[in-house]
């Protein structure tokens, strides 16, 4: 008696199972993409073990569907010979399909605050928000010591768990690492109350114990979220939260150099 498996049997659910497969990796390859964009399509298939035609038909596909965008390196041009690398960052399309935190309802109570009370209301409304994120991570930060490096690292996993798809980056010759917020639950209603930004802010150079700037904002249109943070390291010695990459940032303020809230 000759037996049949079951994808001999119904060759349709193979299909489906490979087709759920591809979804689950797209998946992963978009969320790398947010939380380490720029990035090169090497560093994505050696992050999640694939082939290179493999991520290529991924990124042709994310591309298609509108969610990411290539870009080339800054001086890519000027290389010579060859293909010129390309770098992959979110589209805002991706941004939205990510959760987001009732921003409408968000946005028209805010502005009803406003109204209401003024703008030193609103300016209290977001201080006091940060203040609560602030007192949810100080216990961790501490726990790492003074190193300002080390004390971002770990701000960047506690962002992380809270939606905000954080890493840090050093800033190749200079003694300083960016912290880069690839998603931001809240970046509608950031847009319209840039208070929230500013609060954040500060709240960031309170937990780290220096004085932090913020280079760029989804709010305003970046790709990401990125946050200078001064270390006193010797230059290309900050450490890199996540699985190290090799990305060429690119700027979207005048600071020369920025990643990817």
């Amino acid at each position: 008696m000759t037996m049949t498996t079951t994808s001999e049997a119904d060759p349709s659910r193979t299909d489906v199972e490979s087709s759920e497969q591809d979804a689950t990796t797209r998946e992963q390859v978009l969320h790398l993409i947010v939380s380490r964009g720029p990035i090169a399509a090497g560093d994505l298939a050696a992050a999640l073990n694939l082939t290179a035609p493999a991520i290529r038909r991924h990124l042709t596909a994310l591309e298609s569907d509108g969610h990411i965008v290539a870009r080339q390196a800054p001086g890519a041009a000027k290389r010579g010979r060859g293909r010129p690398a390309r770098f992959y960052v979110a589209t805002e399309r991706a941004h939205e399909s990510l959760p987001s935190a009732y921003a409408d309802l968000a946005i028209r109570a805010l502005a009803h605050l406003a109204e209401v009370a003024g703008d030193g209301a609103l300016a209290d409304f977001a201080r006091t928000r940060s203040e609560t994120l602030a007192s949810r991570y100080a216990a961790g930060i501490d726990a790492a010591g003074t190193d300002p490096a080390a004390r971002a690292q770990v701000l960047a996993h506690l962002l992380a768990e809270d939606g905000y798809e954080a890493t840090t980056r050093p800033v190749p010759g200079t003694r300083m690492l960016q912290l880069c917020q690839g998603h931001c639950p809240v970046v509608d209603v950031a847009a319209a109350f840039p208070q929230l930004c500013e609060a954040e802010t500060q709240v960031f150079s309170r937990l780290l114990g220096v004085h932090v700037q913020r280079l760029a904002t989804l709010a305003t249109g970046a790709h990401a979220c990125t946050t200078n943070v001064p270390t006193g390291r010797a230059p290309n010695t900050c450490p890199s939260a996540g699985t190290p990459t090799t990305t060429t940032p690119f700027s979207t303020s005048p600071t020369p150099v920025e990643g990817p809230r």
